[in-house]
């Protein structure tokens, strides 16, 4: 579309960008924002860039450099700070001058639950996995359920889902299976499929969220 040079994309985080001792964090801004010339800097959870609670934080260097850049070098580089709504607006209103340098501030919504099952099915078949024939109502429930709870993430949410699936999976064929009670007959399907039961129930979810446990994905 013409709007950079070469349309690249670097993605950074605090650790990217900020150093642990005097001196270091300007080298390391400096270097990320030199491989985004031309492109795409895509700092992702901006808002640990800033801790409120220390002034003398070296995140406050990077920020200075980000917004020099931001405002010398606009022709050459896009700047996309990403992170949660409500953090975010905490951000810019503890950084002044950041609003007036972000040209465009865009909210995604949430994905629906359809369309988050959808990813967890792409998520599996990339893994050579199997969704039982269960599985999908399964996971419709815990992602109507999920999605009401604390730390919910779209995409990475799945994907935590998923792998907690895979590991329950995992348990299951080896107590239905391979533990001494078991026939011993394990085959590639047994596997490579998830079924309804790895998904956490949503009673699981709910005494997990009333205890604070770290059932949740």
């Amino acid at each position: 579309m013409g709007y950079c040079r070469t349309g690249h994309v670097v993605v950074a985080t605090r650790d990217d960008l900020v150093g642990q001792y005097v001196g270091h964090t300007a080298p390391k801004t400096k270097e990320m924002v030199k491989k985004a010339m031309g492109g795409i800097l895509l700092v992702d959870e901006a808002y640990y860039l800033y801790n409120a609670a220390n002034d003398r934080d070296y995140g406050q260097e990077s920020i200075e450099i980000l917004l020099n850049v931001m405002e010398n070098n606009k022709e050459d580089i896009i700047v996309v700070l990403a992170g949660y709504k409500d953090k975010m607006d905490s951000f810019y209103s503890f950084i002044p001058g950041m609003n007036s340098r972000i040209g465009n501030h865009i909210e995604f919504p949430n994905y629906e639950v359809d369309e988050l099952v959808e990813i967890g099915k792409v998520m599996c078949r990339e893994l050579e996995y199997d969704m039982g024939p269960d599985a999908e109502a399964a996971m419709v429930a815990y992602m109507t359920k999920r999605m009401t709870m604390p730390f919910f993430s779209n995409a990475r949410t799945v994907r935590n889902a998923i792998d907690l699936a895979r590991m329950r999976a995992a348990i299951r064929v080896f107590n239905e299976k391979i533990s001494p009670y078991s026939d011993g007959l394990v085959t590639e399907t047994d596997l490579m499929t998830i079924t309804g039961a790895d998904f956490p129930s949503v009673a699981e979810l709910e005494q997990s969220e009333r205890e604070g446990t770290a059932i949740v994905a």
